[in-house]
């Protein structure tokens, strides 16, 4: 029994052992403190950041910048709203060709109940009359109405604004919804979006080869899936043949394409990867896109549908035929769009 008693460790043997160990776990523990400080701080920081990107990206994007407040139980959060989308063949300054035709046409609904979104396009050469306007390829009405408007002394962005308006409202009688809001982007805007994205993966319907030196175009894609940068994925959605006339391309293939890259593109932003370039994402949009949604509304729409992925987006293309200069659209196939993007903007 005294063995036993002499080789137990005292009371204040005990509290030292207990201190001692208590010591050896608190650089762990002040370790884990910074860390976790740490990383909240960067959080908060990258808040910041993007709270700023974005904020001034939409500052640049959204016309006119003296702007009314929208009624909240009217705000794009509460209902379901129509946007024309047009992708304007606009050259960087110094190149040849490009003008203000829309080579790019869309129409796209958000339903804020349901989180879906249906996307229709339009085959630029498709026939549309508009009252007042001469007959010509619906892809050219917007650059008559940006021209009418400036030959009546209006300025720029004035002119835009009304273009903007215009085209929204023919495209709603053609649709048979309301449509609120338009925005633009030009051919640089759409490159600059898929390079901060990291570039897209898509499948190459065909061999893709044409180039003209007037306007420095220069299209050489294989078949096959493959990842295409911002040039090269503008090039997959702009063909239309080869220089020898081989492979020639529809419209209505150009569309599928355009529905293709932007599926892709949302794919790639919902990576991780693409969410850490939100920030170059905001400089690109900013620097080449116009909304005439007020900021309000735009700060708005990304909260309602910042998680909107592939699956929820049905993109449709509607079928026709050419006999030059036009498409005439088949009435069964602008029908079953109609009613697709109409059923979408049901309450």
């Amino acid at each position: 029994m005294e063995q036993q008693y002499e080789s137990m460790p005292s009371r204040q043997s005990k509290a030292n052992y207990k201190k001692g160990k208590h010591k050896k776990k608190r650089p762990f523990f002040r370790f884990f403190i910074i860390l976790i400080s740490s990383l909240l701080i960067l959080a908060g920081a990258a808040a910041v950041y993007l709270y700023y990107k974005s904020s001034e990206a939409i500052g640049q994007i959204s016309l006119p910048k003296d702007q009314t407040e929208v009624d909240p139980a009217q705000s794009v959060k509460k209902k379901p709203v129509a946007i024309a989308l047009l992708g304007i063949d606009a050259r960087p300054k110094g190149v040849k060709g490009g003008g203000m035709n829309t080579d790019v046409m869309m129409v796209a609904s958000f339903n804020p109940a349901t989180k879906k979104a249906v996307v229709v396009s339009l085959p630029r050469d498709s026939k549309i009359a508009v009252e007042g306007y001469k007959q010509r390829k619906v892809n050219g009405y917007y650059a008559a109405f940006y021209s009418n408007a400036r030959s009546n002394k209006k300025e720029k962005e004035d002119a835009e604004l009304e273009a903007m308006a215009k085209i929204r409202e023919e495209l709603g009688k053609f649709f048979g919804i309301d449509i609120r809001y338009t925005a633009t982007i030009d051919f640089q805007g759409f490159v600059d979006v898929v390079d901060a994205l990291g570039g897209v993966d898509v499948d190459v319907d065909m061999r893709m080869k044409y180039k003209d030196t007037y306007d420095g175009t220069d299209i050489d894609l294989m078949p096959g899936r493959q990842p295409l940068s911002g040039q090269k994925a503008l090039d997959f959605v702009r063909y239309r043949q080869s220089n020898d006339g081989s492979n020639m391309s529809t419209d209505f293939a150009r569309n599928k394409r355009q529905g293709q890259v932007l599926g892709a593109m949302f794919d790639q932003l919902m990576t991780i990867g693409g969410i850490m370039k939100i920030g170059s994402l905001f400089d690109a949009v900013g620097n080449n896109m116009k909304m005439d949604m007020p900021e309000s509304e735009i700060k708005n729409m990304i909260t309602a549908y910042y998680n909107i992925s592939r699956s929820d987006i049905e993109f449709i293309t509607i079928d026709g035929t050419w006999k030059s200069p036009y498409v005439y659209l088949k009435d069964d196939s602008l029908k079953a769009a109609r009613n697709a993007i109409q059923e979408n903007m049901a309450e």
